[in-house]
């Protein structure tokens, strides 16, 4: 996501200034980045709802990439359910992009706000 667009989003719904680029409080920009994306982003793996664990952020260039694990998943899941509506609250024109892969296999798709709602078939 563009961190401005992020940071935006996160001050409007959480009633605070923060810094994505140069945090006083990396660990607290963190758990407001975990939460909005947890709130806004959930995902079913053959229609078991997946635990999402941040790992951290970091900027790049215009960007903050959140990184987050998934355990649990035994095999290979056939069918991913996303729910994502990041940053449409804010921003009514927003494309959300996502690739997932499974072993070696990936499949990309996006949503156009106010489409929310995704199924990747393997």
């Amino acid at each position: 996501m563009f961190y401005d667009d992020l940071e935006h989003t996160i001050e409007k719904q959480y009633h605070t200034q923060i810094d994505i680029v140069h945090p006083k409080d990396k660990a607290k920009v963190g758990q407001l980045i975990n939460d909005y994306i947890k709130k806004h982003l959930t995902i079913k793996a053959d229609g078991k709802p997946v635990v999402l664990n941040f790992i951290g952020y970091e900027v790049q260039e215009d960007a903050a990439w959140s990184y987050f694990e998934v355990k649990g998943i035994t095999g290979k899941p056939k069918k991913f359910e996303v729910h994502d509506d990041l940053l449409y609250t804010e921003h009514p024109e927003q494309i959300n992009m996502m690739h997932i892969a499974v072993g070696g296999e990936r499949k990309s798709t996006k949503l156009d706000n106010p489409d929310s709602d995704a199924v990747v078939l393997f």
